[in-house]
């Protein structure tokens, strides 16, 4: 097991200062158009959201249903890359101080080398990186103490299958939050997360160090009080992509609906 560098930046004193009741909404970058991100960045902070969480659009996100493929589709038709998405966010710490992760897969960080992509998102002013893909041992031995050194805390993913001692495991190697993906299926799927409450319960009953963030298939107030009420609070992707989608007024769009999560 590597030693840890302490991570310190706006995602983790969030954590500290507010323990209940989080929000993070997920949207992804270029949609619905190519230069709203730091409009929505801006219009979900001053709509009360907590923390905000960028797709970094790629052709195949595995972990997400047909709402955020679709998504992710329509931002690279539309030119979007990760070199114009770090050159959208040189604006991002003039803007806001809102605590920011950017959530996509290995293989577009691997293009871009994950040296320089760790060094941007911490110079751009990123806090935090969520990669499905990642295995678990493959960051500890390889990324961790380069991650660590430009002080983004890495965010691991687990589901209902994830067993106690991969659990510890994450938790270990923890310098955030862990994301605990509500069901045993891709984003916005139909399944009701109550359902899920045991497997919530017996997370809890591990009593790890690391805050913890519910996701997928949250998407009204019912399902965010019931989350927030199981961990530090709940992520929310799907619904909200839909919310924006077609918008003629994203302020005012983005405003009802962090409104109509929190009640």
């Amino acid at each position: 097991m590597t030693t840890s560098t302490k991570v310190e930046n706006r995602l983790t004193s969030l954590f500290e200062k507010k323990s209940k009741g989080l929000l993070n909404i997920y949207f992804t970058a270029g949609f619905p158009k190519l230069d709203d991100t730091l409009t929505i960045i801006k219009a979900l902070e001053e709509s009360g959201t907590d923390l905000i969480e960028i797709g970094m659009p790629y052709s195949d996100p595995l972990a997400d249903g047909p709402t955020i493929q679709e998504s992710n589709i329509v931002s690279l038709d539309g030119g979007m890359t990760m070199k114009i998405l770090f050159k959208q966010l040189e604006g991002l710490r003039k803007l806001t101080d809102i605590p920011v992760l950017l959530m996509g897969y290995l293989n577009p960080v691997m293009q871009y080398g994950v040296e320089a992509f760790c060094k941007k998102a911490a110079e751009v002013g990123v806090d935090g990186i969520i990669l499905p893909d990642l295995p678990l041992d493959e960051y500890i031995e390889k990324y961790k103490e380069l991650f660590e050194a430009n002080n983004l805390s890495n965010v691991f993913l687990v589901t209902p299958h994830t067993s106690e001692n991969r659990i510890r495991l994450i938790d270990a190697h923890t310098q955030g939050f862990i994301y605990i993906v509500s069901t045993d299926s891709t984003t916005g799927n139909a399944k009701d997360i109550t359902g899920s409450e045991a497997y919530f319960k017996r997370i809890e009953s591990y009593k790890l160090k690391s805050p913890k963030m519910i996701g997928f298939n949250v998407k009204d107030n019912a399902s965010y009080l019931f989350a927030a009420a199981n961990a530090n609070g709940a992520i929310i992707g799907s619904a909200f992509i839909k919310a924006i989608q077609n918008s003629k007024n994203l302020k005012e769009d983005i405003s009802k609906f962090v409104k109509m999560v929190k009640g």
